[in-house]
């Protein structure tokens, strides 16, 4: 059992030990399913807990067999090569089953989080013209009050019992009908598999659109964090939805590109002694969990002894850990915990890797196999150690996505050529110390991270307007110990309306029905007017600092 890396004594002869290959033609569905269930039908893939403590354990025979069906169906329905279909499902069998039936078929799958309202749903539907969705019951009337407003999408299956008609189609009635034979198409690895909605920092989010080969660009980033996964025993478990990439890449395909198993259990709320019953009751050796989940699993006492959960590795992304929580991981859980970088659009390319390097509390780590990863300055050089500039990463590069969908204008923005070659502007800024490890100190542009969630504004600000109550409105993040940030709006009042606490509450519940619970502002001023630049644009900095100044005088 082995990974992609060599195992070495030090990250020195890891990363140089390391080489793609990347073959002319790949299909991610065939590779993280098919392949495993040739080999060996009874193969453990998925054991999926329901809410009420009960297991389903399904084998890589049987995701097989389930994907042949729905690409079937699918096709039956008329759903031709490049044609999208939305996924609006959180952990459970049918979501990976419709991800790897969409790649056999050559489609393109977009992940959906089920916690988005009807307006989320609705602009990502519509920029990418899907034609078909996945969903269950409690998010089908969603789908239902947009899709007047979505032409393009013709079929909606639905995962449990339900009436049909006007394109509606019972999921699994329809596949009790459909052959489980099927031969996936010989596709390209640079041909389109997915789309992955990033947050946007101004306007509304964009579409990342991601190549067959993105599987294997992610799996260095995956062992190296997880020092050398697989090893036998381990087994994935994560919080994180799978509608997220570090959900369904990070944890789900690439373990399935192993062949290893992956427990799914996603609670409605997040809470850290459930989080660790599940990992002790069902073994769970690997996890990545974001540093806020840690934040309040710290609080629980005596993690290890009570619950007697015995972790190998867990990798840690979404904001910055800090020496505290390093210490507490290996106090309370004997695990020290590895921080990782990446985003959307380039995945999993700084890491930490305990047994080969020392751990830098503070750190994202170095640039992990495979990946060439820097600091360069507005003109493209290279900044000398301890300068802070931009963090970018050397193309052409696997895990790279392809493309904006449907943004060739944010796509040329995202790169700056020079003639060491040309780099993918992540939009964070840092700086690389002595030792070539990579140091986070802030964005380049206005997205908010909390609780693990990396959050753009615009579309925020884009749904509060729609709130009758309001006329402008500018979000920013604010510093908090807990959630690294929580979010903050300021609202201009419309003409008539008299601010109070009822008109805060109801400004937070339209964000929170219409977007998500996540994106809600917590924190809400009322202003006469909003900072803004000669051309109309809000000053966010400005509101930020003035919230840095805020918090600096209370002390």
């Amino acid at each position: 059992m082995s990974g992609l890396l060599t195992r070495g004594n030090t990250y020195d002869d890891v990363y140089r030990a390391f080489n793609w290959n990347i073959p002319e033609r790949i299909n991610m569905g065939v590779v993280v399913c098919d392949r495993h269930a040739d080999a060996d039908a009874n193969r453990t893939a998925l054991t999926v807990l329901s809410p009420d403590g009960s297991t389903t354990t399904h084998s890589f025979g049987e995701i097989k067999r389930l994907s042949n069906k729905l690409a079937n169906l699918l096709a039956a329905r008329g759903m031709k090569k490049g044609d999208r279909l939305g996924i609006l499902l959180s952990q459970s069998l049918e979501t990976p089953v419709a991800h790897v039936a969409a790649w056999k078929s050559g489609l393109i799958s977009i992940p959906l989080f089920t916690l988005f309202g009807e307006d989320a749903l609705e602009f990502r539907l519509s920029n990418s013209s899907a034609r078909a969705m996945i969903t269950d019951h409690a998010n089908l009337p969603k789908i239902l009050a947009i899709r007047d407003r979505l032409p393009e999408l013709e079929l909606i299956l639905v995962t449990e019992p339900t009436a049909e008609g006007n394109g509606i189609v019972d999921f699994w009635k329809a596949m009790n009908s459909a052959s489980d034979s099927y031969t996936p198409l010989d596709t390209l690895a640079d041909e389109p598999a997915l789309i992955i909605y990033t947050s946007g920092t101004t306007g509304n989010p964009k579409g990342a659109l991601h190549a067959h080969r993105t599987i294997l660009g992610h799996l260095p980033g995956v062992e190296f964090p997880h020092e050398f996964f697989p090893q036998d025993g381990d087994l994935f478990w994560t919080p994180a939805d799978w509608a997220w990439i570090g959900g369904l890449m990070n944890v789900l395909m690439t373990s399935w590109f192993h062949g290893m198993p992956v427990l799914a259990s996603r609670a409605r709320k997040y809470d850290p002694e459930d989080a660790l019953r599940l990992m002790a009751t069902h073994g769970v050796r690997n996890t990545f969990m974001p540093p806020t989940a840690l934040k309040m699993m710290r609080q629980v006492e005596n993690p290890k002894k009570r619950f007697g959960v015995n972790l190998r590795t867990v990798a840690v992304a979404g904001e910055a850990m800090g020496a505290e929580l390093l210490e507490w991981g290996r106090d309370a859980l004997g695990v020290t915990f590895n921080e990782f970088y990446g985003q959307t659009e380039c995945n999993l390319v700084v890491a930490n890797c305990a047994p080969i390097m020392d751990i830098k509390p503070g750190s994202m780590g170095r640039p992990i196999p495979g990946h060439s990863v820097d600091i360069i300055d507005a003109g493209g050089q290279i900044c000398a150690n301890g300068d802070v500039g931009n963090i970018a990463v050397m193309a052409p590069d696997p895990v790279m996505f392809l493309q904006y969908w449907d943004n060739p204008k944010a796509t040329e923005e995202k790169y700056v050529s020079t003639p060491e070659g040309k780099w993918l502007l992540t939009g964070d800024q840092g700086y690389r110390d002595e030792d070539g490890y990579l140091w986070f100190v802030g964005r380049d542009d206005d997205l908010i991270t909390s609780a693990g969630y990396r959050i753009g504004p615009g579309e925020i600000e884009d749904c509060l307007i729609k709130h009758p109550a309001v006329q402008l409105a500018a979000v920013i993040g604010v510093p908090d110990p807990i959630r690294t940030e929580v979010i903050k709006a300021f609202i201009v009042p419309a003409e008539g309306q008299v601010p109070d606490a009822a008109m805060e509450e109801d400004i937070r519940s339209f964000v929170k029905t219409r977007l998500s619970p996540h994106e809600y502002p917590r924190l809400i001023e009322f202003a006469n007017e909003l900072p803004m630049t000669a051309t109309g644009k809000i000053r966010r900095k400005e509101l930020r600092d003035g919230e840095i100044a805020k918090q600096k005088k209370k002390g």
